[in-house]
């Protein structure tokens, strides 16, 4: 009984917080160095998956790799809000673009 790890869920949910905000700041600021760089359709989206790649590994990181100790499984570091910041990213890399490359 004593093997079984316990969370608690206030901590639980502020750490899904945090994860939620690091994937929408990075989203966000991914965007905005697509759309600086002028990158169009697949390379755009292509772009953001290795930021949103990049930011799992920055979290795994700063849980020093003990990932069981904060989460409950791989998938939440690794998958949670993945897809979440995909607007914010599109929003900003259009903006971006369009500030730097059209105007």
């Amino acid at each position: 009984m004593d093997d079984l790890p316990t969370f608690n869920p206030e901590n639980m949910q502020n750490n899904m917080k945090v994860i939620l905000y690091s994937r929408t700041f990075m989203a966000i600021i991914g965007g905005v160095i697509a759309g600086i760089l002028g990158l169009t359709s697949l390379t755009g989206f292509i772009f953001y998956f290795l930021v949103m790649a990049m930011t799992s590994v920055a979290l795994t990181a700063k849980a020093k790799f003990s990932i069981h100790s904060y989460f409950d499984s791989w998938n939440r570091i690794l998958l949670d809000g993945f897809f979440g910041g995909l607007m914010s990213f599109v929003l900003f890399w259009t903006f971006a673009y369009d500030i730097v490359h059209i105007f």
